[in-house]
C-alpha cells in the first residue's frame, strides 16, 4: 500500500473529486441535455405548426427539389411544413423529402391514432424530427407534417458543452485556493499535536494541550489531554510505588545486614545465637512477603477481565481452608463462617488471595472474633469479612484501598490494594463500613 502524508492525501482527494465530477458531467450531462433539447426541438416544431394560419393559401409554393429539402438542415431553427390531403394523393408545402422519407411519413400518418404524434428518423447520418397533426379540409381528412433537423439541437449541445468545459476548468482553478487553505487548516492542529507527542516521547508531559473552535479537533485535543493526565498519574504512581517499595525493603534489609555483621563480629544482639538468627529469619520472611505482594500487585495491573479464569467456587471451601491456615497465628481468635454453601463465579487463585488479605488485615485489629460470610442477592454475591476491633477514622476510609496505605498499626500497605484490584477484575466493587461492634470489609461480585 502506498504511503502518503497528509498534504498528499488532501491533494489526491481534491484531484479525485475533480475527476469524479468531470467524469460524471461528461457521461451524464450530454445525455441529459440532449434529451432536454430534443424535447425543445419538438416543442418548437409544434409551436411553429400551431402558428400556421390558412395552410392552403397561395403563400406556399409547390415543392421544388430534393436538394432544397436537404439544405434545410443548415438552418438552425427552421421548421418545414408539408400537407397531405385528397386521400394522401396531393402534397403541398415546403421542399419535398426524398421518396423513402416521404413513404415513412405517409405510413406513420395513415397509422396514426391520435390527433398529433411525434416522430423521428435518420437520414444521411442526421436526425429529422417531425410532428404529424390530423386536420380536416373541406370535410376530408388531411395531415400537416412539420419537421426540423437536429442542427439546432446539436449546435446547442456543443455550445453548452463548451461552456461547461470552461466552467469546469475555472471552477477547478478557483478550487485550488480552498484546497490550499484546507491543507494549512488541517495541518496546523496536527503539527501542534505532533509537537506535544514529541514532548511526551521525551517524558515531558507537563504542558497541557487544548484546541478550541473545531469540534473534531477539540475532541482530539480532549483525548490527548486525557492521555496526558493518565500518563502523569501513571508516572506519579510509579514513582510512589518505587519510593514506597524501596522504603519498605530498606528496613528489613538493614536489620538483616546489621544482625549478620554483629554475628560475624562475635556480638549477639539477642541473648543467644538462636534468637539472633530468628530475628534475621523473621525479617527475611517479611521482606519475602513484601516482594511477593509487589510482584502480585504488578501482575494484577497487567491483567484484563478477559484473561482471568472464572470458575464456580464453593465459598465454604475457601473460608475453611483460610481459617485452618491462620488459626495458629492467633490462638485467642475465633472464626465464624456463614454462607458456606454459597457459590461464587470467580478465579479461584485470585479469590483465595482476596480472602487471605482481608483476613490477615482483620487479624491485626480484631479483639477476639473474625466473621467470614457470603450472602447471595438477586444479581450479586456479597462477601463480608468482619472484625470486632476499633473502628476506622472516617477520613481514612476513602484511602484504605490505595497502594502502600498504612493502617494505624503501621503495617505494610498493599493487601487492601490487591483486594481492590481483584474485585475490579471480576467487575465487582469494594467498600469498608464501620459497624457498632467493629469494621466490615464488603466485596460485591456479579453472579455471572
Amino acid at each position: 500500500m502506498m504511503k502518503v502524508n497528509l498534504t498528499q492525501r488532501i491533494w489526491l482527494s481534491f484531484i479525485a473529486l475533480v475527476v469524479l465530477v468531470g467524469l460524471t458531467m461528461i457521461i451524464v450531462y450530454p445525455i441529459s441535455i440532449k434529451g432536454t433539447l430534443t424535447d425543445e426541438t419538438y416543442r418548437i416544431i409544434e409551436q411553429e405548426q400551431a402558428r400556421m394560419a390558412n395552410p392552403f393559401s397561395d403563400y406556399f409554393t409547390p415543392p421544388q427539389s430534393e436538394l432544397d429539402f436537404i439544405e434545410r438542415r443548415e438552418a438552425e431553427r427552421s421548421v418545414g411544413h408539408l400537407f397531405l390531403f385528397n386521400d394522401l394523393g396531393t402534397l403541398r408545402g415546403e421542399p419535398v423529402p426524398p421518396d423513402n422519407v416521404l413513404k415513412e411519413m405517409v405510413s406513420n400518418a395513415v397509422n396514426q391514432d391520435n390527433e398529433r404524434e411525434r416522430y423521428e428518423l435518420t437520414y444521411n447520418d442526421a436526425t429529422l424530427f417531425y410532428v404529424i397533426t390530423r386536420i380536416e379540409s373541406d370535410g376530408e381528412e388531411a395531415f400537416q407534417i412539420s419537421y426540423m433537423w437536429d442542427t439546432y439541437r446539436d449546435l446547442m449541445v456543443n455550445r453548452l458543452w463548451e461552456r461547461l468545459i470552461y466552467l469546469l476548468l475555472i471552477t477547478s482553478a478557483l478550487s485550488l485556493l480552498p484546497a490550499i487553505w484546507l491543507k494549512r487548516y488541517l495541518r496546523q492542529p496536527l503539527r501542534v499535536l505532533g509537537n506535544h507527542f514529541e514532548q511526551i516521547a521525551k517524558r515531558n508531559w507537563k504542558e497541557p494541550f487544548r484546541w478550541e473552535g473545531d469540534d473534531d479537533f477539540q475532541k482530539l485535543s480532549d483525548q490527548f489531554e486525557s492521555m496526558r493526565q493518565n500518563l502523569i498519574r501513571y508516572d506519579r504512581s510509579q514513582k510512589t510505588f518505587i519510593q514506597h517499595a524501596s522504603h519498605e525493603l530498606k528496613t528489613p534489609i538493614m536489620v538483616v545486614k546489621t544482625y549478620a555483621q554483629s554475628v560475624k563480629d562475635g556480638i549477639l544482639p539477642k541473648d543467644n545465637i538462636e534468637q539472633t538468627m530468628d530475628v534475621i529469619l523473621d525479617e527475611a520472611d517479611r521482606m519475602d512477603k513484601r516482594v511477593k505482594d509487589m510482584l502480585y500487585f504488578t501482575k494484577l495491573d497487567a491483567l484484563k477481565k478477559e484473561t482471568i479464569n472464572v470458575e464456580e467456587i464453593m465459598f465454604g471451601n475457601l473460608a475453611f481452608q483460610i481459617e485452618e491456615r491462620f488459626r495458629m497465628q492467633r490462638e485467642d481468635l475465633k472464626f465464624i463462617i456463614q454462607g458456606a454453601d454459597v457459590r461464587i463465579n470467580a478465579d479461584p487463585e485470585h479469590m483465595q488471595v482476596l480472602l487471605e488479605n482481608l483476613v490477615e488485615n482483620a487479624m491485626r485489629y480484631a479483639e477476639d472474633t473474625i466473621w467470614m460470610k457470603a450472602e447471595q442477592k438477586k444479581d450479586t454475591v456479597e462477601i463480608h469479612v468482619k472484625n470486632n476491633g476499633t473502628q476506622i477514622n472516617k477520613e481514612d476510609i476513602p484511602h484504605l484501598f490505595a497502594p502502600f496505605r498504612k493502617g494505624n498499626k503501621g503495617q505494610f500497605g498493599l493487601g487492601l490494594a490487591i483486594v481492590k484490584r481483584i474485585a475490579e477484575l471480576h467487575q465487582g466493587h469494594h467498600e469498608a463500613v464501620n459497624e457498632e461492634d467493629g469494621v466490615t470489609f464488603k466485596i460485591t461480585l456479579p453472579k455471572k
